[in-house]
């Protein structure tokens, strides 16, 4: 006997988000490897931020989406934000429940100049392949999909356009 078709879910879920990522999903391991190394930059966090004023977003989650843009090839802030708001995955990585706000878009922008640069992602990137519970470089190649995570971040996040100059 067919059974009837549901138009409409349900409203609210109680199935927590840890439990709809897959046990064996890569961005599991990534995710505890990335933990550890923003653990170990919180010191240098406190450095880049005023210890008065108005709260911004924790430079944690955007270093973490990031990571996603790079690793999923999202060509775009906007993009990559579109992505958070509609995928559990994305949201379950950077520490967002389903119910948190999204990011605007000049969040991540401005941002980028004081996180995505040389020495702050540098140092999270070394932390990150440095710190990874004594998995070996080919243990690390296969949980990056064959490459380093700043692969896909390009050169002009991490380098300068007036250092590539000169």
């Amino acid at each position: 006997m067919r059974g009837p078709q549901e138009r409409s879910g349900s409203l609210f879920s109680s199935v927590p988000i840890e439990e709809r990522t897959p046990a064996s999903h890569p961005l599991r391991r990534i995710r505890k490897l990335a933990n550890q190394a923003l653990d170990r930059l919180n010191p240098t966090f406190c450095q880049l931020y005023a210890s008065e004023g108005r709260p911004s977003v924790p430079p944690e989650p955007l270093l973490l989406a990031s990571l996603l843009q790079a690793f999923y090839g999202i060509r775009s802030e906007r993009l990559l934000l579109e992505q958070l708001n509609d995928n559990l995955l994305f949201r379950w990585f950077v520490g967002l429940s389903p119910d948190d706000p999204i990011w605007h878009p000049t969040t991540c922008i401005k941002n980028r100049e004081r996180l995505l640069n040389e020495q702050v992602m540098g140092m999270f990137l070394e932390k990150l392949m440095g710190g990874s519970g004594g998995e070996t470089a080919a243990q690390q190649r296969e949980l990056f999909g064959g490459r380093h995570p700043a692969a896909g971040l390009g050169l002009s996040r991490l380098i300068g356009a007036d250092r590539r100059r000169g």
